[in-house]
């Protein structure tokens, strides 16, 4: 009996044990992941142990953050991205429309439309002024012959500009040089990224010169388009003399009979005169060595408004500005500001920015553009 009683004890003890270490394993597994699979709770990141550390996450940020040019084209056209600058004109469309007469209201509703667009009051007035005498003489009767005659009368003044990018004949040992000038935060290095990568599908061969040796980051984002475009780059270290950078490039572009060098610059406040005499000083001697400069490119933010002419203005009188190329035209801008670059300053505007990706920089085409902003 009494080693029977202390069997019994036994067992009871053993199962008391088991059912203790069940639950306990259970109370464990509500708080973690089962034998087997990955934890959902991420180690800490230790921090890094020195500056390179920094440097080169802040460079993988700026590679993440750039457009991915392996991307097909969107098949959006300039009619469709300008959605924000044509309603800009829907009112005024809507407004002439809206009357069974042409009246001075017709003329107050395109005036006030021009003027939005930032097409500029000078601008504004001779387009209308020549409307109002055709009105007056009963040659423009309708108020829908009335925008028609607007719409043709802001083609015909785009017309009959040069907007190909200008490459001469090319000899080995003689790369033509494109410069890209502008102020800081215009989209210059993106632009030029995505150009590289158009000229080297084209079929020319094209070297990137980083002489943006101020602004953080500015060499990295270039190098990132080279890689991603297959081309060789030519940089400095960060603060060098940016001239020297370029000549180097064009040296190096003529030593391995590279077509193409795509020079970018530093940001230049368009208002300082010794930032933009360097900026010249860039620009003779890009051209002391074996290249030759045959495009200079002005890259201005199409939302700067009446601001984008001064621009121009300041940096063709300092670099001989062959080219406009107007950026984040699908944004807020109105896109007036072309008529003003054209028809005050005589520079063409050659290319358009539309979108983030490598096909959204596209040859402006002033008919389409024009027809956009009309469509009704």
């Amino acid at each position: 009996m009494g080693i029977e009683f202390f069997f019994l004890i036994l067992a009871v003890f053993v199962v008391a044990f088991g059912i203790g270490v069940v639950l306990l394993n259970r109370r464990k597994s509500v708080g973690q992941p089962a034998s087997g699979q990955p934890t959902q709770v991420r180690p800490p990141v230790a921090a890094p142990e020195n500056d390179t550390l920094v440097a080169e996450a802040e460079i993988d940020s700026v590679v993440e953050e750039l457009p991915a040019v392996e991307e097909d084209p969107p098949a959006g056209t300039l009619r469709e991205r300008l959605a924000k600058a044509r309603s800009t004109f829907a009112g005024a469309i809507a407004g002439v429309l809206g009357r069974s007469a042409i009246t001075d209201e017709s003329f107050d509703d395109l005036e006030e439309a021009l003027l939005r667009a930032d097409v500029g009051v000078a601008i504004a007035e001779e387009l209308l002024s020549g409307l109002r005498v055709k009105v007056a003489n009963k040659e423009i009767t309708e108020p829908s012959d009335l925008l028609d005659a607007l719409q043709a009368e802001m083609t015909e003044r785009l017309a009959g500009s040069d907007r190909s990018l200008n490459f001469e004949q090319f000899e080995p040992g003689n790369p033509n040089v494109w410069m890209f000038v502008g102020v800081n935060g215009v989209g210059k290095t993106t632009t030029i990224g995505k150009l590289a990568k158009q000229q080297v599908d084209s079929g020319r061969s094209v070297l990137l010169a980083a002489g943006d040796t101020f602004r953080a980051a500015a060499a990295e984002q270039l190098t990132a388009w080279a890689e991603r475009s297959d081309v060789d780059i030519v940089r400095g270290a960060e603060g060098a003399d940016p001239s020297s950078v370029i000549f180097d490039g064009v040296e190096k572009a003529a030593a391995n009979k590279v077509e193409l060098v795509m020079a970018d610059t530093a940001g230049r406040l368009h208002t300082k005169s010794n930032l933009m005499d360097e900026l010249g000083k860039v620009r003779r001697v890009a051209e002391k060595g074996a290249g030759t400069v045959t495009e200079t490119l002005l890259v201005i933010d199409a939302t700067t408004g009446q601001n984008g002419l001064t621009q121009a203005r300041e940096f063709g009188a300092v670099t001989n500005v062959t080219g406009v190329v107007l950026t984040k035209l699908d944004g807020s801008a109105k896109g007036g500001i072309v008529f003003a670059i054209e028809t005050e300053l005589g520079i063409p505007v050659k290319l358009v920015g539309i979108g983030e990706t490598i096909g959204d920089l596209i040859d402006f085409d002033p008919e389409e553009f024009v027809s956009a902003l009309f469509e009704r």
